[in-house]
């Protein structure tokens, strides 16, 4: 567990790192919004691109926290503290990911002062979200009980066959739907595929209160 730890520290603080070593090479003004199209709509101060590496240190501790408060709701085992934690460390890497894009971007786009950008950040985008999807996906069936995480409803707590029948549900639509994600990102454009993510998430999020609804009935 040590080293595991050790990686997600390396993760949390990699961004920093990163935008610390390219900030004396960065112009002094870089995009700092995209609209929903993906066209730069500011430009900002080069020092603004320390605010995201800031903000995931930050979820990086809060993901600890609460890998600390699951255990305590776990009479046997760390079996949701682990879960929270590769919850924790996959947060770390998307943010990562994400950030090192934006970097690049911010090079690309600076140097042609083209506020259209480079690339298309709404694929990126889709296509993480895809990824973290069929991986919590994978995990969410291992989760026990408890008031964190998870298909969390009024119903799905009510047992643990409600929780775990939840569980399975929902983990098996997050994998169709990260699947789907992933597609749509390869696939398609801009606010087309932010649109389509969007869509994904709000049905998986409704399939599953309403699997829950169901199982607290007939169980």
């Amino acid at each position: 567990m040590k080293n595991k730890k050790t990686l997600y520290f390396i993760l949390m603080f990699l961004p920093l790192l990163v935008t610390l070593i390219t900030l004396p090479f960065l112009p002094e003004s870089i995009p700092a919004h995209y609209n929903l199209a993906g066209e730069i709509d500011r430009w900002g101060s080069k020092y603004e691109s320390l605010i995201f590496p800031v903000f995931i240190i930050g979820i990086g501790f809060f993901m600890l926290w609460m890998a600390k408060v699951s255990a305590k709701q776990e009479e046997n085992g760390k079996n949701n503290e682990k879960i929270v934690f590769y919850t924790g460390m996959g947060l770390s890497a998307f943010f990562t990911v994400e950030h090192c894009y934006f970097l690049y971007k911010d090079f690309a786009a600076a140097k042609s002062m083209s506020f259209s950008g480079t690339g298309d950040v709404n694929q990126l985008i889709c296509i993480l979200l895809g990824i973290s999807l069929v991986i919590m996906g994978n995990f969410m069936p291992k989760l026990r009980n408890n008031s964190i995480i998870g298909l969390r409803t009024s119903w799905s707590t009510k047992n643990d066959i409600t929780w775990k029948k939840s569980q399975i549900f929902g983990g098996i639509s997050f994998i169709i739907g990260g699947a789907l994600m992933i597609i749509a990102g390869i696939f398609m454009e801009g606010y087309t595929a932010m649109c389509v993510a969007l869509g994904i998430i709000i049905i998986c999020t409704i399939a599953g209160t309403i699997y829950s609804y169901i199982a607290a009935k007939k169980y």
